[in-house]
């Protein structure tokens, strides 16, 4: 079973997003977490497989986060999700250890689906 953090601090995209994973992956296991303080918390209890990570967090944001946990624990593929599809977002995403880059307007399922599947295939 592949372990999911979804590190996002907006409740309603939060779970539309964990819906949409179960709906497409069953038996994928999801964690959440608001905020870089409770994905830290959860990370360091038990490390996921893959983390969502939205790049504007209360606090700590998403690339700095990012980069911690890189730093900390190499191997966790992390996506960026992001409302802004900037070339500097995905540039700093990229500089920051980010293994992907998931716009929230324009997503595609299909960019999940692979990415997820890259992921389970490469773990």
């Amino acid at each position: 079973m592949l372990r999911v953090l979804l590190v996002e601090d907006n409740r309603i995209y939060r779970e539309a997003f964990k819906d949409n994973l179960h709906q497409h992956f069953p038996i994928m296991s999801v964690v959440e977490a608001q905020n870089a303080d409770e994905a830290l918390q959860k990370i360091r209890a038990t490390p996921p497989d893959l983390i969502f990570m939205d790049i504007r967090l209360p606090g700590m944001n998403g690339l700095q986060l990012t980069q911690r946990i890189k730093k900390e624990f190499p191997k966790i593929p992390i996506a960026i999700l992001t409302g802004y599809d900037l070339p500097e977002y995905r540039q700093a995403a990229v500089q920051y250890g980010a293994d992907g880059f998931l716009v929230k307007e324009s997503l595609k399922w299909e960019e999940v689906e692979a990415f997820v599947n890259s992921i389970a295939q490469s773990g």
